[in-house]
C-alpha cells in the first residue's frame, strides 16, 4: 500500500534518513517549505502523514480541509505548535520524540549558567579587543553552596539535575505533576512555585508552554526574585515575559539570564535583548549534536510509518497529557 508524507523540515532532520524509513514503508515524500497554516491546509489534503518543526502551525483549521490524514509526526519534543485536541477529534494520531535530546539540552542549560556566573562571554569579548584585566567582570561569585531551582522536572531537568552533583549546588523544584518521592531520588527537594522564586539563586525554566504556561515568568515573578539571581531558558521563549525580562535587569531585580529560546524565533534585529552584556544568547541550539539530530529523523520517521502501517507508535501524544 503507498502513502503520502509531507516534510516540513529539511533542516533539523536529516531527510535521508527520513527518506529511507519512509519510503521502505511504502510512503512517497513530499516536501513543504512554507510553514504558514493556508500552506499547511493545502498540504495536507490528500496526505497520510506530516512532520513537522517547532515552527510549524499544525491547527484545527489545518486540519479542517483532511479526511485522509492519519499522523502528525513532530520532530522534537514540545508540541504547543500542534492542535493535539483537534487531530485526536478527527482521529489523527500525533507523535513525538521526547528522549532524542535530554543529554543536549541539559548540557546546554548548564553551559548557559556557567557562561553567566563566569561572564565567559564579557572575558572572551574583553581580550579579543585588547583588554587583559580579570576585574572587568566584577563582581562573580562562587557557585558552590548556592540553590538551583528547576522549573518543571520531566525528563531533561532530571538529566541536568544528575549532573549537578559535582557542582555542591542545593537543588530545588517545582513541578505539580511529579511528587517528592520522584524529586527526592534525584537528590531534588520539592517546592512550591512561590518557594521556588524565594530561594532560587539560579533557575533554569523547564517548563512546556501551554496557554497556562505562557509569561509564568514575568512582572511579579522576576520582582519576587533575589536580586542577583541567573535565570537560565532551554524550553519555550514565551514561558519569559521578556519585557518584562528587560524591565527587571534594567531594574536589578535579577542580574543575568541565559536564553536559548525567544518569543520570537528568529527575533526581530531590534530585540532589546541583544546589546546587553548581562544576557547570554544561543539561536535555540539546545537540542542540536548529529547524534541527536540521527536519532530525533529515525524517531519520528519510524513512528510516523508504523501509525500508517496500523502498528502502535512508540510515543503517541496523549491529549489529556500532552507534557508527558
Amino acid at each position: 500500500m503507498s502513502y503520502t508524507v509531507v516534510l516540513c523540515d529539511n533542516k533539523t532532520v536529516d531527510p535521508t534518513t527520513q527518506s529511507e524509513i519512509l519510503e521502505a514503508a511504502g510512503a512517497t515524500i513530499e516536501i513543504l517549505d512554507e510553514k504558514t497554516e493556508s500552506a499547511v491546509a493545502d498540504a495536507v489534503r490528500g496526505a497520510d502523514g506530516i512532520i513537522v518543526d517547532a515552527g510549524t502551525p499544525i491547527t484545527e483549521a489545518a486540519l479542517a480541509g483532511t479526511e485522509t490524514l492519519r499522523v502528525v509526526g513532530r520532530a522534537g519534543i514540545g508540541v504547543d505548535n500542534i492542535d493535539v485536541d483537534a487531530a485526536a477529534a478527527n482521529d489523527i494520531t500525533v507523535v513525538n520524540v521526547p528522549d532524542y535530546c535530554l543529554d543536549e539540552v541539559s548540557t546546554h542549560a548548564l553551559s548557559l549558567l556557567l557562561a553567566c556566573v563566569r561572564a565567559v562571554p564579557h572575558y572572551d569579548r574583553e581580550v579579543k579587543d585588547g583588554t587583559w584585566d580579570w576585574a572587568t567582570g566584577q563582581p562573580l561569585h562562587r557557585m558552590a553552596g548556592r540553590t538551583l531551582g528547576l522549573a518543571g522536572f520531566g525528563r531533561i531537568a532530571r538529566r541536568l539535575a544528575s549532573k549537578l552533583r559535582a557542582y555542591r549546588l542545593d537543588v530545588v523544584a517545582q513541578d505539580p505533576n511529579v511528587d517528592a518521592a520522584t524529586m527526592e531520588d534525584y537528590g531534588v527537594e520539592k517546592v512550591s512555585f512561590e518557594g521556588l522564586l524565594d530561594r532560587s539563586d539560579f533557575l533554569s525554566v523547564h517548563t512546556p508552554l501551554f496557554e497556562e504556561t505562557r509569561h509564568l515568568f514575568s512582572t511579579e515573578e522576576f520582582e519576587r526574585m533575589r536580586d542577583d539571581a541567573i535565570v537560565v531558558n532551554t524550553s519555550r521563549g514565551p514561558v519569559l515575559d521578556e519585557d518584562a525580562l528587560v524591565a527587571a535587569l534594567d531594574d536589578g531585580e535579577i542580574a543575568k539570564a541565559g536564553l536559548d529560546v525567544l518569543d520570537s524565533e528568529p527575533p526581530s534585529p531590534d530585540n532589546p535583548l541583544f546589546d546587553r552584556e548581562d544576557v547570554v544568547l544561543t539561536p535555540h541550539v539546545g537540542w542540536y549534536s548529529e547524534e541527536s539530530r540521527a536519532d530525533l529523523s529515525r524517531g519520528v520517521a519510524s513512528d510516523v510509518a508504523a501509525v500508517l502501517q496500523g502498528e502502535a507508535p512508540s510515543n503517541p501524544v496523549d491529549p489529556e497529557t500532552p507534557w508527558l
